[in-house]
Formats: C-alpha cells, structure tokens, sequence
C-alpha cells in the first residue's frame, strides 16, 4: 500500500505546489506592470502545466521514459474524454459566441507535428527545439490577435482581463507573493520525485509496464485541475471556457513538456504508442470538431458517450 499512499502524496503535493506557483507568478508579474495580457497567454498557461512539466523532467531524469510520454497521451487523452465528459453529464455544455476553431487547429496541427516527431523513435534535443519553435509561432499570433482585439474593443469571455486570472491581486504584498513561489518551487519537484518514483515501484510490482502507469496513474492525476476547472465552467455556464481550457491545455502538453524535457535527455518512444495510444489521442481530438465546426452542443448524451469511450481505453489498457 505504500507506493500508492505515495504517490497520492506526491500528487496532492504537486497539485497545491502548481497553485501556489501560478498565484505567486501572476500577482509577481501584476505587481512588477506586466500587462494581464501577457500574464494569461505564457504565466498562466505554463504554470498550470508545471505538474506535467516536472513529472516528464523526473521520468527523464530517472530513465522513466514511459511515464513521460503516458503523462502526456494521456493527459489529452483523458482532457477530452473525461474532462468534458464528466461536466457534461451535470449540465450541457453550450457553445458560446467565441470561436475556438484557430486554437482548435493549432492543436490538431500539434498532435500531427508531436505524432510524426514521435515516428522517429527518440525525442531528440532537435526534436524539442522543432516544437518549442511551434508553441512560440502559436503563442505569438495569440497574443497578436487578443492584442487586436481589444484595440478594436471587440470582447469576449476569453479575453484576459484581471478579473479573468484565478487570485490576481495587483496589491498583494510582496511576502505573501514570495510565500507563494516558495511553495511552488519547493513543492514541485519534491512532488514529481514522489509520484514518478513510486509509480515506478508499482509498475514492477504489479507487471504493469511503465507507459500504462504513465497514461492512466500520472495522467488522469495530473488532468484534476483541468477537471475541476471545466466542471465550474460547466456550472456557470461557460462552455468557451470549458472547451477552451482543453484545447489550450493540449497545446500545452504536446509542444512545451515534451520539448522542455528532453533538454534533460532523449526520450524514447515505446512502441505501444505508435501502434495505439498516439491514436487514441488524435482521434479523440477529431471527436471535438462537431462542437467546435458545427457548434453542436455538449450534451448530456455526448457526455455518456465520451466518459463510456474513456472508460473503454482503460479497460482495453489494462
């Protein structure tokens, strides 16, 4: 029983550490003039995704390859299936008046970018550069656009106004921002040790391969804080920000973890993900073109179905 109460330490460790560091760098950068812009489109998308980020720095760094690469499949795998399935089965997801067609083709442009680099067989340090250069060219017609957009005061529950970033606090006293990014740097790593190092010890005690743990253990753990983000948006009746919260969170995993991390390493590529999993992952990505071409409603049908089709990959997983 110890690996597993260890790894839920480690992941409740993370999850709190990648609060307190997203807290501490928004309300830094708001207390140093840093427009809210820039804060929701890099901070904000990057700390969120530190829980990912440090875990595929420990797998690398501890020869866990498998796991790197599960946590990511994984992640954006369970982003879609469960993660809007789940909210869907409380309340319908409604579209909203903001297009998310351009982000959602960035991101399936990045699923074919990170599956092709994936066919090479190791995620090289040139790998990396090829999709860090990527989520840079992304990022910087996002920040282009939303910055057109409100030059010509054309709004919408996407933009990123102060009110828009959870704990934004331009007033918060320096110490209890340091407090924040304290936690979250101590925190991180110390919670990426324990989880990769004891889902590793469970993977050889139970003869389950480590690219398994990777996209079922450490993905659905690592994808809470998406949940419980898309659940609340499914409550107050935002589905833009539901949908919008998956797409970029995918964007996110494919180009910058994976990129970041082979800086520490190369990383090989299983071939149970070339056979299966990369495809799961694409074509539950293709699942979401009825909601974001034809601006189909997230029903509480379409919930059922994709929370059935998630629990179908873990049945046929293990």
């Amino acid at each position: 029983m110890m690996p597993w109460l260890y790894s839920a330490l480690g992941l409740v460790i993370l999850l709190l550490a990648g609060d307190a560091l997203v807290r501490g760098a928004v309300n830094l950068s708001l207390r140093l003039g840093v427009p809210a812009l820039i804060v929701s489109l890099t901070i904000v998308a990057f700390g969120t995704s530190a829980p990912e980020l440090l875990i595929a720095i420990s797998a690398v760094h501890e020869g866990a390859d498998g796991i790197a690469m599960g946590n990511v499949v994984g992640s954006n795998t369970a982003n879609i299936l469960l993660v809007l399935g789940i909210p869907a089965l409380m309340r319908a997801l409604h579209t909203s008046e903001c297009s998310t067609r351009k982000n959602y083709n960035f991101m399936l442009g990045a699923s074919v970018l990170f599956i092709a680099l994936a066919f090479c067989g190791t995620f090289t340090i040139w790998s990396g550069l090829i999709l860090l250069a990527a989520l840079s060219l992304v990022l910087g017609i996002a920040f282009r656009e939303a910055r057109n957009h409100r030059r010509n005061g054309n709004g919408c529950a996407a933009d990123a106004d102060l009110e828009d970033i959870e704990e934004a606090d331009p007033d918060m006293p320096y110490w209890r921002v340091g407090i924040y990014l304290l936690l979250g740097l101590i925190g991180l790593p110390l919670g990426a040790d324990l989880l990769v190092d004891n889902a590793t010890i469970i993977a050889r005690l139970y003869g389950v391969s480590e690219p398994v743990i990777g996209l079922t253990l450490v993905a659905i753990g690592t994808s809470l804080p998406e949940l419980a983000t898309t659940v609340m948006a499914a409550l107050r009746r935002q589905a833009d920000v539901a949908l919008g919260n998956v797409i970029g969170s995918n964007m996110f995993n494919l180009l910058a973890i994976i990129g970041i991390a082979t800086f520490i390493g190369p990383i090989s590529v299983d071939p149970e993900f070339l056979q299966f999993d990369l495809w799961v992952m694409l074509a539950a990505s293709l699942l979401l073109i009825p909601f974001v071409f034809f601006k189909q409603d997230i029903t509480r049908i379409w919930g059922v179905i994709l929370t059935a089709l998630y629990l179908a990959y873990l049945f046929v997983l293990f």
